[in-house]
């Protein structure tokens, strides 16, 4: 079972204080359909099928959050676990070895070893100096003759921890050396406490990374089911492709709309000060049942 959707399913609409979420608090739909003529083009939007790639406007706005990525590079999912099924199922098979830094969302190691039948080596992270890290001399020592993936996750969930840049461009030089697939789940950026701390998108570094990015994480538009992935090679892209028209073939056009206007205003949708709000609410939830005790 997926633990952790599992019991996300009994207890996320349930729960009066949920404190455990891994996205933003989300916003309605009129926030992002703010004007009139962005409701009015909405309303005329016909419910057909969409593009399969995605819809060209939202890969070309997508494309604005890289910087030497292009329209043709960029492949929307129907969400972020589409985009993680889809990219294993299409580049992995029997026998394949990777290695997923670790603790990680339950997807990103079960596919590959459930699914695929890969072998999977988890790159732990270590507390160390009252943080997290990632032991590079470990990730160099778990490769095989038959390693084929390294995934890593950064911003990184659930601790948080930010991978150095120094480290960051280490771990793309090694996949580079012993030419390996490097999934880089990037759906929390843009949430970092400091932008300077912002790694580059690994797909802007290295041809054969693959950028994870969703409207869910920094976004906090879950409700939208929109993710995609970006990479520079063709080739193995297009077997992604082609594996999609065997699980949601092309994604929601009224999503695919939000999602465009959205990212046109990503400044002020992933930067709300109710975010600011929703961290002191946090605060004081936690801190009543301690002061009320110590009383």
């Amino acid at each position: 079972d997926f633990v952790l959707e599992r019991y996300f399913a009994k207890h996320e609409f349930s729960t009066k204080y949920l404190l455990c979420s891994s996205d933003c608090e989300s916003v309605k739909i009129g926030d992002i359909l703010s004007s009139d003529e962005s409701r009015s083009r909405f309303f005329e939007e016909r419910l057909g099928y969409t593009e399969s790639l995605g819809n060209p406007i939202l890969r070309k706005e997508i494309t604005n959050l890289y910087s030497s990525i292009q329209e043709k590079n960029v492949f929307v999912f129907s969400g972020a676990e589409e985009a993680i099924f889809v990219f294993m199922s299409s580049l992995l098979k029997k026998g394949d070895h990777i290695i997923v830094q670790t603790p990680c969302y339950q997807s990103l190691t079960e596919v590959a070893q459930g699914m695929c039948g890969c072998e999977v080596t988890g790159w732990e992270m270590r507390p160390e100096n009252g943080g997290w890290q990632l032991d590079i001399n470990l990730l160099k020592d778990s490769i095989k003759s038959n390693t084929k993936l390294v995934v890593i996750n950064s911003p990184h969930n659930p601790t948080g921890h930010q991978i150095p840049k120094e480290m960051f461009e280490e771990i793309i030089n090694v996949c580079r050396q012993h030419g390996l697939y490097l999934f880089s789940d990037e759906v929390y950026r843009f949430l970092e406490h400091d932008a300077k701390d912002r790694l580059p998108a690994a797909c802007d570094l290295y041809d054969n990374a693959f950028s994870l990015g969703v409207m869910s994480k920094s976004f906090g538009l879950a409700g939208l089911r929109i993710g995609w992935l970006a990479t520079k090679n063709a080739n193995a892209l297009s077997k992604l492709i082609s594996f999609k028209d065997y699980t949601t073939i092309c994604n929601s056009g009224p999503s695919e709309f939000i999602a465009i206007e959205a990212l046109r205003m990503k400044d002020q949708v992933s930067n709300s000060s109710d975010q600011d709000l929703i961290v002191s609410c946090c605060i004081e939830i936690l801190r009543s049942p301690f002061e009320t005790r110590s009383k």
